[in-house]
């Protein structure tokens, strides 16, 4: 029974989220086509040049908002392989960087597939959950607002209502119609984001493209390695090794002041039992900052609790991991992706409630993080969210984000990875 109930209370949010994916298929991607479309035109006038990178901005957003519902409603993956636009460049090169990357181009096909078959098959299942409403209305007495049994005054389906028992014969017909919804709605919503995988989605040239964005991440990752040696050694000189250094002259003073002024001795050897417990402090935080103890020790999960009770606002923590661990290089590079958008979240969104929830799923370690901030959160223009990009990037790994004006904001992140 309670199976039911659940299973019926779940066809009901399908036919929700057909409803809202109808609108937004028929009204946002009309909207996008127009605005590409038209500002295509003014490249040539230079005005192009400035709009463009915003509007392909927007497109992509809209397409990775489809991402994340095809991935978090039906478990539908559909991976994003954009290429990495330099920050800081100038519109003009942003342009022609996002013109020049292949899944520009299928992201501007998808969005008149979108608009047309996007929105009959995102329709179709919220028609099989609402439209019986209508028929149960009609049964009801609804029908005598549109006749009064002289004539056909209404349809419904291939029903002509034209009094009490062809209303009846409506309602029956509603009952078909709702039956129908609890076996076809879920498949009908899964169509829909096949249907979006298949535009969407890399074709022939995945491989190639892999490659390439391997390469770019192997780079990136080869960078970001250097440059966090270099910051562990600036840290070491400029604060436990020089701590230490002024310790070991602390204590050969104390040496000599021993017999001659015990008084100075003991205030010295005070300042040196200080100095010593502020270096210890300092690389215990560069050791955390490297790879966390608790992570190491208990793993992912409750590391990234640990992470969220340090957060100034209130973070809830959800994991389903099976009992297992992913490799030490994931898990680590998983963390810090959290700790970034944590970050990111607490500085920038006004949030005054985070969720984190981790699950592993079909060969895939899948974190997502929502605040109820004001929204606009994007990947790029220097934003701490193409670190993270980066950072997955080196294992495969995505990064997508729902952020409309005024929220939430849902970054989901997914590792292809093994757990043990």
């Amino acid at each position: 029974m309670e199976m039911n109930r659940e299973r019926v209370r779940s066809v009901v949010v399908d036919g929700a989220r057909g409803l809202g994916l109808a609108v937004v298929s028929l009204g946002g991607s009309l909207a996008l086509f127009v605005l590409v479309v038209v500002s295509l035109a003014l490249i040539p006038a230079g005005v192009g040049l400035i709009t463009t990178p915003w509007v392909l901005a927007g497109v992509r957003v809209q397409a990775d908002r489809r991402r994340v519902f095809a991935a978090e409603w039906c478990g539908v993956r559909i991976p994003a392989a954009y290429r990495v636009v330099p920050d800081g460049a100038m519109p003009w090169t942003r342009t022609f960087r996002m013109l020049g990357d292949p899944a520009t181009w299928r992201d501007l096909r998808w969005l008149p597939v979108d608009m047309i078959a996007g929105f009959v098959t995102a329709l179709l299942p919220a028609a099989l959950v609402f439209y019986p409403l209508e028929g149960f209305a009609l049964a009801f007495g609804l029908w005598r607002v549109f006749t009064d049994g002289t004539y056909v005054g209404w349809w419904y389906g291939f029903v002509p209502v034209s009094g009490q028992g062809s209303a009846l014969l409506a309602g029956l017909l509603g009952v078909g119609i709702l039956v129908a919804s609890y076996f076809l709605t879920p498949v009908l919503l899964r169509f829909h984001f096949l249907l979006t995988r298949a535009v969407l989605a890399p074709g022939s040239g995945e491989l190639a493209e892999r490659v390439r964005v391997l390469t770019e991440t192997r780079r990136d990752a080869v960078d970001s390695s250097a440059a966090e040696l270099r910051r562990i050694e600036r840290d070491l000189h400029d604060g436990a090794q020089a701590r230490l250094v002024a310790m070991g002259m602390d204590l050969g003073t104390i040496e000599a002041l021993m017999e001659k002024n015990p008084a100075k001795a003991r205030e010295l050897l005070a300042r040196a039992r200080q100095s010593s417990a502020e270096a210890l402090g300092e690389l215990r935080d560069l050791v955390r900052g490297i790879h966390p103890p608790v992570l190491a020790e208990r793993g992912l999960a409750d590391a990234v609790r640990a992470l969220a009770l340090r957060m100034p606002v209130p973070t809830e923590v959800g994991a389903e991991l099976g009992g297992g661990r992913a490799e030490a290089p994931v898990e680590s590079a998983a963390y810090f992706a959290v700790s970034e958008v944590l970050t990111n979240a607490v500085k920038h969104s006004g949030a005054d409630r985070i969720w984190v929830d981790l699950r592993y799923m079909e060969g895939a370690l899948r974190i997502s993080v929502t605040d109820n901030g004001t929204g606009g959160a994007v990947v790029g223009a220097g934003s701490g969210l193409s670190g993270v990009e980066r950072r997955l990037g080196t294992f495969d790994g995505v990064l997508a984000v729902s952020s409309p004006a005024g929220g939430p904001t849902m970054v989901t992140m997914e590792i292809p990875c093994v757990l043990s």
